[in-house]
């Protein structure tokens, strides 16, 4: 179906927040898919109307206050759903699939475990235990897959500004990082490091950090994965410092990446 494809991920830190600077993006980068997390909306409020005006479809599920993801689309999406739907917590606000032609779309707000000591943390883990066997139970390794989102963890020492200091953080913590390895082997390439070997590119810095974005104090949790029939036709991967410039920015920045055939 795609002769090209423009895909993206954006922690927003609340669409209603953030609209201005999602839809001036869109205007911008005109991508055939963006993936938003913490919504922070349910659906009955979603702020549809000006996506709708600006050309777009959207496939989202939400909750008040926290969490919420959704997938803007140029294109009619099929087979949408929400949830892990495995028996399991189904927690459908941290996960949305949909697809579109032969390319299949998963956006998710991995749980980001808040604590070492805390239970979130072995449910952080649990949860990406849950993702590995999901991939298992509904894809294949060797079909059009594309996994974006914020995962809540940054896989290696250059993804993070001080890897000594914050081993013991739930977002690069071994364990943590070990758990997204093992979904990783399932079949996804990171398709922004099929580009970029650098270290010092990251997608989200802290709001109370001061001058976070300016001495680059960041991290690389979100993330663009695809299975290698996918990735092998991938052109181009970037992180956009502009929405995390902008005025009254989220403190997540976009991840985008480009494939041609």
């Amino acid at each position: 179906m795609f002769t090209s494809l423009k895909v993206a991920t954006f922690n927003v830190n609340s669409v209603r927040s953030r609209l201005e600077v999602v839809l001036e993006w869109l205007n911008r980068e005109s991508p055939d898919f963006l993936c938003l997390q913490e919504t922070k909306v349910q659906d009955a409020d979603f702020p549809l109307d000006p996506f709708v005006t600006a050309g777009y479809r959207v496939a989202f599920r939400g909750q008040k206050a926290h969490g919420g993801v959704a997938i803007v689309s140029k294109h009619e999406m099929e087979d949408v759903r929400a949830g892990l739907d495995d028996g399991g917590p189904l927690d459908e606000a941290r996960l949305i699939r949909v697809r579109v032609g032969d390319v299949s779309i998963v956006n998710t707000y991995v749980p980001q475990g808040r604590d070492i000591e805390s239970p979130h943390f072995q449910y952080k883990l649990d949860w990406l235990a849950r993702m590995r066997r999901w991939f298992e139970t509904n894809y294949s390794a060797n079909e059009l897959l594309l996994w974006a989102g914020d995962f809540n963890v940054a896989p290696d020492p250059i993804d993070v500004h001080d890897p000594k200091r914050l081993t013991k953080h739930v977002d690069f913590h071994p364990e943590a990082r070990a758990a997204l390895e093992h979904v990783r082997q399932w079949g996804f390439v990171d398709v922004f490091r099929m580009h970029c070997a650098e270290s010092g590119k990251y997608t989200y810095w802290d709001y109370r950090v001061p001058s976070s974005l300016d001495r680059n104090l960041g991290w690389r949790i979100d993330h663009i994965w695809a299975t290698q029939p996918l990735a092998q036709h991938s052109t181009r991967a970037w992180i956009d410092l502009e929405p995390r410039r902008a005025q009254k920015p989220s403190d997540h920045t976009v991840l985008a990446a480009e494939f041609s055939w």
